[in-house]
């Protein structure tokens, strides 16, 4: 296992973050060398420039939080997020067509956002708090089939966050064929080493600090 802070996406999605905040968030990952910093798409540029040189990936949402977004949009918002500097796309699913079985509507979606941002690591969000477990399943098949990089767990803002069972069931899924993302509520760092030993490699979180101070107390 590599050391937590090489786990962490650094976050901040609140709707009323101002800007000197985001330079805050980055001042804090420079400082605890996160592995990125996720931030919404109008504030990448600003990322990008507080982590110059940094090492420290940026990864903006798109189509956040709700999903439902029209894939031209989503498309739009992935282009000027990368061209603003992000490293790292973190998309919300189209839950909606999801559960009414629009399966070829949700993989063309995120087709079209991957297709755009090519070689860039897409995350898929499914926000797991709304979806059956055969949902679950069926939204990680088709993130993979559509050449996501990721599928990730929640937005924070729905009814629920991350759960180890969820994680367990996209595990079982995917296999080595993609990788996890968990975020929504992981807020000790006890709780993160146990989603990274069920096979997680990305923690999204707003507790990064307080998950790093609370390493000494589970070794």
């Amino acid at each position: 296992m590599k050391p937590l802070n090489r786990y962490i996406d650094h976050t901040l999605l609140h709707p009323a973050a101002s800007p000197e905040a985001i330079v805050a968030l980055c001042d804090e990952a420079k400082a605890y060398n996160f592995y990125a910093v996720c931030v919404n798409s109008c504030y990448v540029y600003l990322a990008a420039k507080e982590l110059k040189k940094s090492g420290i990936r940026i990864a903006s949402t798109v189509g956040f939080p709700l999903g439902a977004a029209s894939t031209k949009s989503k498309v739009a918002e992935a282009r000027k997020a990368v061209k603003d500097g992000a490293d790292e796309i973190d998309m919300v699913l189209n839950i909606g067509f999801l559960k009414s079985e629009l399966h070829k509507n949700v993989k063309e979606d995120i087709e079209a956002v991957k297709k755009e941002i090519g070689k860039k690591t897409l995350k898929v969000i499914l926000e797991t708090c709304y979806l059956t477990d055969e949902e679950k399943k069926i939204a990680c098949l088709i993130a993979e089939k559509a050449g996501a990089d990721y599928v990730k767990t929640s937005t924070g803002f729905g009814t629920g966050g991350a759960s180890k069972e969820d994680v367990t069931l996209m595990k079982a899924t995917i296999g080595e064929s993609m990788k996890i993302k968990a975020a929504g509520g992981i807020s000790s760092a006890s709780e993160a080493i146990d989603y990274i030993e069920l096979g997680v490699m990305r923690i999204g979180t707003s507790n990064g600090i307080r998950l790093m101070e609370g390493i000494n107390t589970t070794e």
